[in-house]
């Protein structure tokens, strides 16, 4: 497994501004676009590309486009979604999976409530966004479905992790017959005895779309 942390002035400026309290839901969201869309372009750099001949108004070249088959993005649900726009604004031509999972409070293991990935993935680049890696369960079972469906290539782009949830998943992807990559802005200091990150920046859900009763 391979870990980047994106080190980049403007990546920091928005985290900074989704970490504070005080900001509104709405630069909430622009801000989560923002940095999606900063990590998506580190994240995607390794996309499979092909040759293609072409004609400039000057002369023939030789240029690249994005082989097939198209990469999926998989946003986790609810939050996850909040991430899907930055990606698909790099990521046009993707295809879209959505995976719902839930984490009990009290015990902190995932469980899987929605499944709209194909049953076949052999061959896809294969992107979760979820915007945060706290205990690692959610996104090692994510992993654990991506891989039991034949993906060997996949890149996990979150907004922060904590160094619990990182060596979670390491440990779980040990050995494996996968490429896998986690992209994220930040590696904070640790989890809270409720599973949150700290210093973090809350519930992304919640910030995301509000308070649900």
């Amino acid at each position: 497994m391979r870990t980047v942390v994106v080190d980049h002035p403007l990546v920091a400026h928005m985290l900074t501004v989704m970490r504070r309290a005080e900001t509104p839901t709405p630069e909430f969201r622009r801000a989560t676009d923002e940095l999606v869309l900063l990590l998506a372009y580190e994240a995607t750099r390794g996309l499979r590309v092909r040759s293609v001949p072409i004609v400039t108004p000057v002369a023939p070249a030789t240029g690249v486009e994005l082989d097939a088959p198209a990469p999926i993005v998989v946003p986790i649900l609810r939050a996850g979604l909040g991430m899907l726009d930055g990606m698909l604004r790099l990521l046009p031509g993707a295809e879209v999976g959505f995976l719902g999972m839930a984490r009990d409070e009290s015990t902190l293991i995932a469980t899987t409530y929605a499944d709209r990935i194909p049953h076949d993935l052999t061959g896809r680049q294969a992107f979760i966004v979820d915007p945060m890696l706290a205990t690692g369960g959610t996104l090692v079972a994510a992993i654990d479905l991506l891989l039991q469906r034949g993906a060997r290539d996949i890149t996990a782009v979150c907004l922060l992790a904590a160094p619990e949830g990182l060596r979670h998943l390491e440990q779980a992807l040990a050995g494996r017959d996968a490429e896998v990559t986690l992209v994220t802005a930040s590696i904070d200091e640790r989890l809270n005895e409720h599973g949150y990150i700290v210093p973090g920046l809350g519930d992304a859900g919640d910030r995301l779309y509000g308070l649900i009763s």
